[in-house]
């Protein structure tokens, strides 16, 4: 069973869409007995960190992430703030990650870039840095959908998956393990997210 985790945030109607059309069904919970029998978790974000992190935890959620993560290795997929929100911490705000990697969000240096608009917005081109199946069968050069303003920076090269470019390089997905992240929306990325979504099914 797929679980979708409803911590308030997050485009979740579209994910339960995207993963029905590669013929998998999901439920959206909060209840932490659903989300500890699940086979695979999805933790979608959309917004601001604390917010997100202030919100698990008010709803009991992250230790039942965690052992899932952790003790059961089941394999989980970080979204958007849901990617941000496996690290340690961001400077988005003062909350504790969940410490599922080691690694920080930082902001877009719009000073080092004159110019540059932020949020990042819109498709971009990823960069594979080591062979995944979450990527099987796609275009060598897959595009995404993104809108954020922070972008992961992980202290283990090894957890980078996937980059992209703006302004700077930038950590596009991370995987160590069962844990995936991905800084796009798989869910608005068309071929490409739904090709990865059925990757992720396939784990």
């Amino acid at each position: 069973m797929i679980v979708i985790v409803d911590y308030g945030l997050g485009n979740l109607g579209s994910i339960v869409n995207m993963l029905a059309h590669v013929h998998a069904p999901a439920v959206i919970s909060r209840d932490p007995d659903e989300i500890g029998r699940a086979t695979k978790l999805v933790l979608p974000g959309v917004g601001a960190f604390d917010q997100g992190m202030s919100n698990l935890r008010r709803l009991g959620l992250v230790d039942v992430v965690r052992h899932k993560a952790l003790e059961e290795r089941t394999p989980l997929l970080g979204i958007c703030l849901g990617m941000q929100l496996l690290g340690r911490a961001s400077e988005e705000g003062r909350e504790t990650g969940l410490g599922l990697l080691d690694a920080q969000s930082i902001r877009f240096r719009a000073d080092a870039n004159p110019g540059l608009k932020i949020p990042h917005m819109g498709w971009n081109t990823v960069t594979l840095r080591k062979p995944s199946v979450l990527f099987e069968s796609m275009h060598s050069d897959p595009r995404f959908y993104f809108v954020h303003s922070y972008h992961v920076v992980c202290e283990a090269p090894g957890d980078v998956l996937a980059a992209a470019s703006y302004g700077a390089e930038f950590v596009a997905a991370v995987e160590r393990g069962n844990i995936y992240g991905v800084q796009f929306h798989p869910e608005k990325s068309h071929k490409f997210g739904m090709r990865l979504l059925q990757n992720f099914v396939r784990l």
